[in-house]
């Protein structure tokens, strides 16, 4: 239990019942939208920490699936193709709040079918891709949390592959045409060049099996000397084929999320998905309450963790400096 809420109990106590009051008095129709992940893994039970922890908190809220919440789940299917009708589907539905994971084509699709309906989405930098007029007031429809620190979290995930590799000099990132060619891409490659690292694109426009395979063929074709993996949430709804691409070529990489070193996955420098999907469903909370989404403030992640599994270090051969070892938050033997 945390300090504040030892310090506070009969308060918390007092306001959790009456929240949970407020929140039983009708019945809520979320529809939550990914542009990958299988509607079977955008559950309490199963999926991303960040999607558990979204449910648990909401539960914690007062909003329960299956008493006073109906959720309604949509999947992309990692094409981007299907997103423009699937977005017209939800909305035709017209839910009280849309949960979304806005990769590029997913915001595109979502904030062309509407401009009325609240959505609560994590996110990149919502100013630089022009989302929202600020953080503080993000205006229209849209409200959530961004997990992107720009420029300081790509030279750090940069950084510590120089540590863990320190004769690293060209990686490839694993990317999308859109994300590469925005602000996102620009930003890893001017932080390269302050390491001495050249940071390559290696595309990854339909996400399968097959197109995973393509991908890593060519980076093991390009002989470069690590990979880092982007956040879109593409990537991570193929978090299993990922991994272990990188351990059948042997290609060491640092990955945006914790999800991807808990099945193997060498490094991440990551927000940390239980805050991210405690706030997120705190504002999903506040929406259902009645608040204007365009007077929510959009959360930033303030708490990155750097997680480190040595077991696959082993693997592949690496000997990770005992200076590395002790700046992580997290080791996984």
């Amino acid at each position: 239990m945390r300090r504040r809420n030892l310090l506070f109990a009969p308060a918390v106590i007092f306001a959790s019942c009456a929240v949970h009051a407020q929140a039983t008095s009708k019945q809520h129709r979320i529809a939550f939208v990914h542009s990958a992940i299988a509607v079977d893994d955008l559950t309490e039970q199963h999926g991303p920490f960040w999607v558990r922890r979204l449910f648990a908190e909401l539960r914690r809220l007062g909003y329960v699936e299956g008493e006073n919440v109906v959720v309604q789940r949509y999947s992309g299917k990692g094409n981007p193709a299907l997103l423009p009708a699937l977005s017209r589907d939800i909305v035709a539905s017209n839910p009280d709040v849309i949960v979304a994971n806005f990769t590029l084509p997913v915001r595109a699709a979502l904030t062309a079918a509407t401009s009325t309906i609240p959505i609560v989405a994590i996110m990149g930098d919502p100013i630089t891709y022009g989302i929202v007029r600020s953080l503080a007031r993000p205006g229209g429809n849209v409200t959530g949390v961004t997990i992107d620190a720009g420029i300081t979290v790509n030279g750090k995930r940069l950084q510590t592959l120089k540590q863990a590799l320190p004769a690293v000099s060209r990686v490839a990132v694993i990317t999308s045409r859109l994300e590469w060619g925005a602000a996102g891409g620009q930003q890893i490659q001017v932080a390269g060049e302050k390491l001495g690292i050249q940071a390559v694109g290696v595309f990854l426009d339909v996400a399968s099996d097959d197109e995973l395979k393509r991908v890593f063929k060519e980076i093991s074709d390009q002989r470069v000397d690590a990979v880092v993996v982007s956040g879109s949430g593409d990537l991570l709804a193929n978090r299993a084929a990922i991994v272990r691409l990188a351990h059948e070529h042997r290609i060491p990489a640092i990955y945006p999320y914790r999800d991807f070193v808990e099945l193997g996955g060498l490094l991440a420098y990551a927000p940390d998905a239980g805050e991210t999907g405690e706030r997120l469903a705190q504002a999903v909370a506040q929406v259902l309450r009645g608040a204007n989404p365009g007077e929510v403030p959009i959360q930033q992640a303030t708490k990155f963790k750097l997680i480190i599994n040595v077991s696959t270090a082993k693997a592949l051969g690496l000997t990770i400096s005992p200076a590395l070892l002790a700046q992580a938050d997290e080791v996984i033997e």
